[in-house]
């Protein structure tokens, strides 16, 4: 689902030299949650995670601690680890940071030289094309996919350590806001024409233009969800 995760762990626990356990297990209980396998609010049962990989609790435990710092799962005091249930202030704050990440690496790749910027239209012209046939098909969870990699396409693009690993763990957060909605329109004809916005100011090379239009398609991505929510909060 997110355009980070890698392929499933399992296929590589048998070769353990060079990753460690807890790695491999929270890389597994991680895309289990943006699969929304293990659902917000959800316990996670260490014996069970352990027994499934075959591994001892030990590094569950490393692993789920991680995962705690990181804000997609907590420790509940004598009732164990649950998948978080974020807040709607908690989402807001994190759409208003995700908002300043998004128009900086607006504003860093829209100053890339020319030849860097034409290849990275063309991969956004991709992931828009999916997005688009996505919409037509009404497949919210293919264009929520695509659409998520088409950002990231721009982060990564703006070559920044701090600010790529800064937003990865902001849009994980989020995802848990979004899973049980990907089933359903959250606006997807009015962000399409706000990509194709962004593209063209990213093409022009008009770094201010970019960083304006990013954040403010990320308000106005926060505003189709709060409305979403507010029509079926269930």
């Amino acid at each position: 689902m997110l355009p980070w995760i890698n392929p499933s762990p399992s296929e590589r626990l048998a070769d353990i030299r060079d990753t460690s356990l807890a790695r491999l297990v929270r890389d597994d209980v991680l895309r289990a949650i943006v699969r929304g396998e293990l659902a917000p609010g959800q316990r996670i049962n260490e014996p069970d995670v352990a027994s499934r990989l075959k591994v001892s609790r030990v590094p569950v435990r490393e692993a789920l601690r991680e995962l705690a710092s990181s804000g997609l799962v907590a420790a509940r005091k004598h009732a164990g680890v649950f998948v978080r249930v974020l807040q709607p202030k908690e989402v807001a704050d994190l759409y208003d940071l995700r908002g300043v990440l998004d128009g900086h690496a607006g504003e860093r790749v829209a100053a890339l030289p020319e030849r860097s910027r034409r290849a990275l239209v063309k991969s956004l012209n991709d992931w828009q094309a999916q997005m688009k046939t996505s919409a037509q098909r009404r497949d919210v969870q293919a264009y929520y996919r695509a659409n998520l990699a088409f950002h990231w396409a721009i982060v990564e693009a703006a070559d920044n350590h701090a600010l790529s690993h800064t937003y990865r763990g902001i849009v994980q957060q989020l995802h848990l806001s979004r899973l049980k909605n990907l089933s359903r329109d959250v606006g997807m004809q009015a962000s399409l024409v706000e990509h194709r916005k962004i593209v063209a100011t990213i093409s022009a090379g008009e770094p201010d233009q970019a960083r304006a239009l990013l954040s403010e398609h990320v308000r106005a991505s926060h505003g189709r969800l709060r409305e979403l929510l507010a029509a079926d909060p269930s």
